[in-house]
């Protein structure tokens, strides 16, 4: 009998994952308690919290792009000192105690691994000596090495985690999908989600558009959303990912001489038709119905109420917004589990879903 790759002996350890997503909202800290029984899996978030990048910090990573390696170097270990003192300001604040180590993820710099390299910033060794505690990072950088797309890579948590959707569907600053049947799973990146949105929102001097109020009043423009859907990307197959480079090179330049509303009201079209095609090719892939699937939306988008409305109307699929809590913070959940994966020498990386050459243990560990 075929040994199955992620039993071992009973194991639970406390967890603190970080995430920071392209969207520059903050920094997602969650405190989780993960078990591993007989190849049964539990992450209990005990506590979380998004803490807000400065002003200047925002404008910081997003000029990132374009600074010198000098630069680029200073920034990943600020960064990775400003991540460890925010660990130690949220053990403060929580009262927390027990926590065997922190799992970063890091701030997405570059990422092109069809150049065979992908860039997450965020010292691992300053932020470890900030919070004095062991750090687990770098979790793309071995799955590029092995051929694949780095990303997405939370869906060894919807495999683990969220058995019993047959979707995950991330609504983030890029909006991505995973889609499984037993143990057949692929995942990939769908389109930029609120990358666009918080872009056009604050246009209007809003941070968001709160519950898709500005977008629901607009218009769409079939010429753009058709220009929009026949973009390169959307006509590759998977696996595939997107960089953070993409909504502001292929996609903003469309946008042109349009009120905010109608602009909101485009996107969240485009990424609901978007979605839609893909959960059907998606669905083909792995042997699931549509009609009788469930999935879980989460990620800042999933409180959208209007892209929510448009993406239940495109689809058959039962979409299942869960508590808040895993809304908010399922990523930095799955980047604990990641680190506790890691911390046992297991793969956290599925080559089916980003076409590396094997399943690949991905992650750095730097003892402070």
């Amino acid at each position: 009998m075929k040994k199955n790759p992620f039993v071992w002996h009973v194991v639970e350890q406390f967890v603190i994952g970080l995430m920071s997503g392209s969207s520059l909202d903050g920094i997602d800290l969650a405190y989780c308690h993960i078990k591993e029984k007989s190849g049964q899996f539990a992450c209990d978030i005990l506590a979380a919290d998004c803490i807000a990048y400065s002003e200047e910090w925002q404008s910081k990573l997003r000029l990132l792009p374009a600074v010198s390696a000098r630069e680029l170097w200073q920034a990943h270990a600020a960064i990775g000192k400003l991540l460890g003192e925010t660990v130690v300001h949220f053990l403060q604040t929580h009262s927390i105690g027990k926590v065997d180590f922190v799992a970063s993820h890091g701030h997405t710099v570059f990422h092109f691994p069809n150049e065979g390299f992908t860039t997450q910033i965020g010292d691992g060794a300053a932020l470890a000596t900030a919070c004095k505690l062991p750090v687990v990072c770098d979790f793309r950088t071995t799955d590029v090495a092995h051929g694949g797309t780095g990303a997405p890579i939370v869906p060894i948590a919807d495999l683990l985690l969220y058995k019993e959707y047959t979707f995950c569907l991330n609504l983030g600053g890029i909006a991505n999908i995973s889609a499984k049947s037993g143990s057949n799973i692929v995942a990939y990146d769908i389109a930029p989600c609120n990358q666009l949105l918080n872009f056009f929102a604050q246009q209007a001097g809003k941070e968001f558009d709160n519950e898709g109020y500005m977008a629901r009043k607009g218009n769409i423009s079939n010429v753009l959303l058709q220009q929009l859907q026949e973009l390169e990307y959307h006509k590759m197959g998977a696996p595939k990912s997107l960089d953070n480079g993409f909504s502001k090179t292929q996609v903003l330049p469309l946008f042109t001489n349009m009120k905010v509303e109608d602009k909101l009201r485009t996107a969240v079209e485009y990424i609901a038709n978007v979605l839609a095609m893909e959960l059907q090719l998606a669905a083909e892939k792995v042997g699931a119905n549509l009609h009788t699937a469930q999935m879980l939306a989460t990620g800042g988008g999933a409180f959208n109420t209007f892209l929510m409305e448009r993406i239940a109307a495109l689809t058959p699929v039962k979409v299942i917004v869960p508590p808040t809590q895993v809304v908010k913070f399922k990523e930095a959940q799955a980047m604990a589990l990641m680190g506790f994966l890691r911390w046992h020498g297991r793969a956290n990386v599925l080559c089916a879903v980003t076409g590396a050459n094997k399943n690949t243990i991905n992650g750095a560990i730097y003892l402070g």
